[in-house]
């Protein structure tokens, strides 16, 4: 862990950009191509700590990885044949990698494996995927409802599973579940959420059905499906919309391998273009980004806000948009975060609360007490952070008001260890009138190792 002191930006920011590859899909790559049959080629893996920790994961499975050269590795899968001892699996600190894991184990019959993880994934919540699973037959036992997770595969029957909160991981855990089952998953959610496991199972050849949202093809048709079966997108509400979502997929279902080329994280481009908005006369690009609508939440808020900010999508990548961010400098107002909207923007609020600061009015989240559950409390660590800036930040259960004035900058941050609130900070201090000391710099690893570098690269 070392400090590091960041200072307010001496001009403006300007450049193009990359990012590293995104987490999520980079996640998904590897993990389904190690349970599917054949061999694929992955690459622009990101270098943070969290994709590691899955590559390790799926080698201790039995899947064969090899590196074939920076950010780039062969998968030769398992075809869901996974080692049946593989004893303790360290899961360090990824909650997606835990989680998926879950779902991915639980319908290997015969298989007994232990999920552990650092101090900071063993304080989140596991009881919330073991439940759904436990509907399908699983049988996995949480220590309190967190780490060690100890998974006993079994037989797995279809089931039609209702998840308390949108969520991503805990909707992937269950789809892979009932790819082994008998008979037909279907995974309802209250609002719509990353459907990054929908769009590349279907590449890789599973029949899985989606209602309820417009995320993938107006009209529902099947475009996200290059190479494989279709994903059906049947019409539905807007990507907001509090009635969610349905996925369909009937098991048991193999997947075959499919070559995967990551695109730039758009979690991680955020920070980029939040800092070319708050910092006077800049202008910046991000190449080469992800722009799944599901993930472009924060860009939606941005907007609202007055931001000058742009997408253009450029070509579709395994089912996926891919293409360019930019932002430019501007005038901003305040803006309201709803329940809906949560989980289009859930890693970027730490972020948007900075942005917020910098704008006029008072700025409201509601509806993200799942914020509380992250890295940190993230909530509590995005006010204590603002207001060591002079921001005065109203606390909820489920969110926080921002109150726009003068950021002072000069404080030291306690970061928690938590990437998000140290590069939120960092990004603060670039348009604050003192610069700002980041007790942990070195956890900004975990996603964007290079986060600094780029910011200089700006002219930071």
């Amino acid at each position: 862990m070392s400090a590091r002191t960041v200072l307010p930006a001496a001009g403006p920011l300007r450049g193009r950009v990359a990012v590293p590859g995104d987490k999520s899909i980079a996640h998904r790559a590897v993990m389904f191509n190690a349970a599917a049959r054949g061999e694929a080629l992955v690459r622009g893996l990101p270098s943070g700590r969290d994709v590691a920790s899955t590559i390790a994961a799926m080698a201790r499975l039995g899947a064969r990885i090899g590196s074939t050269g920076p950010g780039s590795v062969l998968v030769r899968g398992c075809a869901l044949a996974f080692d049946r001892a593989p004893g303790s699996i360290d899961c360090e600190n990824s909650g997606t990698t835990m989680r998926l894991l879950c779902g991915l184990l639980a319908g290997q019959q015969g298989l007994d494996a232990t999920l552990i993880g650092d101090a900071s994934l063993s304080r989140r919540p596991m009881r919330r995927v073991a439940e759904p699973l436990a509907r399908l037959g699983a049988v996995i036992e949480t220590t309190d409802g967190h780490a060690p997770v100890r998974i006993r595969g079994t037989g797995l029957s279809g089931a039609e599973v209702a998840l308390a909160v949108a969520s991503a991981q805990v909707k992937s855990a269950v789809i892979l579940a009932g790819l082994q089952a008998r008979g037909t998953t279907v995974v309802v959610e209250p609002a719509v959420s990353r459907d990054h496991t929908e769009r590349l199972l279907a590449a890789m050849g599973v029949d899985i059905a989606v209602s309820g949202s417009t995320s993938h093809a107006a009209g529902g048709s099947s475009v996200h499906a290059a190479g494989g079966s279709t994903l059906h997108a049947a019409g539905g509400s807007t990507l907001h919309a509090a009635a969610g979502c349905r996925v369909q997929v009937r098991g048991p279902s193999a997947l075959r391998c499919v070559d995967v080329s990551v695109p730039g994280d758009p979690s991680s481009a955020a920070f980029v273009l939040a800092a070319a908005a708050i910092v006077e006369g800049s202008e910046v690009v991000v190449e080469r980004v992800l722009l799944n609508p599901t993930r472009l939440g924060f860009l939606e808020v941005l907007r609202r806000m007055g931001a000058d900010v742009g997408s253009s999508v450029e070509e579709l990548v395994g089912g996926e948009e891919v293409g360019t961010l930019s932002a430019r400098f501007s005038r901003l107002r305040a803006f309201d975060v709803a329940a809906g909207e949560v989980p289009a923007t859930i890693d970027e609020l730490p972020l948007l609360a900075v942005v917020a600061a910098f704008a006029e009015g008072v700025s409201t989240v509601r509806g993200a007490a799942e914020l509380r559950v992250k890295e940190s409390d993230r909530i509590a660590a995005t006010a204590a952070m603002l207001g060591a800036m002079g921001i005065r930040v109203d606390v909820f259960d489920d969110g926080f008001s921002v109150h726009g004035g003068t950021v002072r900058g000069g404080a030291n941050i306690v970061t928690h260890g938590d990437h998000r609130i140290a590069m939120s900070a960092a990004v603060a201090a670039l348009a604050c009138a003192d610069g700002v000391t980041l007790d942990d710099a070195d956890s900004v690893a975990v996603s964007f190792p290079e986060f600094f570098d780029v910011l200089r690269r700006l002219g930071a």
